[in-house]
């Protein structure tokens, strides 16, 4: 069963956005000449956009099925889900557990009509999606719809992967982050992965010029900067890592080395 929350609005493509951008680097094909334009200028000062982009799809397909694995978590909230590129969110949990239920959460119009068309439950879970923005994190926990496909009572897997980055500090991202998990049942999990210019700063210094140039806000972060949005929780091993070292299961791509990638991730437990 599946449910959305919102009627489409209509699609900018006068200027760049980041989840049409980032469905270029995983060689979709829901993008469009802006998006390719401002895509093509980051693969020009950093070639391994792709690879970034892939291994953090790894860490959330892992992180996924560490949570269906080793818990007895079966929903989930996936905040800033992008556009769906297969297998999503829902396919890897309902693929074991298929009564598992998910809310996908964004705000690009693209997103809410591919929604509409892959978001595909299996008969004995259910999946969901809500249109909202997540600097606005109290429309997405008053959501009527999160409340009828989630109990908000039992624990809840909320995924932010590769988001965070996209709200700079006045947005008041470490709030936002608050808020999302104060709204969860203990033991629940927070699954996150973000960009980090560590291991190329000036890569990166280039690569926040792209998409600010094309209207998109952004702001990479230190490792302690990122280990901010986990306090209060509990890591699971082994901690923040670089995405394609986080409980590696043979899927590593060719080339994947930190600088390549420039990501951390990891998944901590509400007490």
């Amino acid at each position: 069963m599946a449910d959305i929350g919102h009627d489409a609005d209509p699609i900018d493509t006068t200027k760049p956005h980041s989840a049409r951008m980032y469905d270029y680097y995983l060689d979709g094909k829901d993008h469009y000449e802006v998006d390719q334009e401002a895509a093509a200028q980051v693969l020009a000062v950093f070639p391994s956009i792709k690879i970034c982009a892939r291994t953090n799809r790894q860490f959330m397909h892992r992180a996924t099925r560490w949570i269906t694995a080793h818990t007895d978590v079966r929903q989930f909230l996936d905040v800033g889900t992008g556009i769906p590129t297969q297998p999503n969110l829902h396919q890897i949990a309902q693929g074991t557990h298929p009564e598992s239920r998910v809310v996908y959460v964004d705000y690009d119009p693209v997103v809410l009509r591919h929604a509409q068309a892959l978001m595909r439950s299996k008969p004995e879970g259910r999946t969901a999606y809500i249109q909202a923005d997540v600097r606005e994190p109290e429309t997405i926990t008053s959501a009527e719809l999160l409340h009828q496909t989630l109990d908000m009572s039992r624990p809840v897997a909320l995924s932010l992967n590769a988001l965070l980055h996209f709200v700079p500090d006045e947005r008041r991202p470490y709030e936002i982050v608050q808020h999302l998990v104060d709204a969860l049942a203990p033991g629940s999990y927070l699954m996150m992965s973000h960009c980090t210019p560590d291991f190329d700063p000036e890569a990166w210094e280039k690569i926040l010029e792209v998409y600010r140039s094309g209207g998109i806000e952004i702001q990479v972060r230190s490792r302690k900067e990122v280990l901010g949005f986990f306090d209060g929780l509990e890591f699971v091993e082994p901690g923040l890592e670089v995405p394609h070292r986080w409980q590696p299961d043979g899927e590593t791509l060719s080339g994947a080395t930190d600088a390549a990638v420039s990501l951390y991730a990891g998944v901590a437990r509400k007490r």
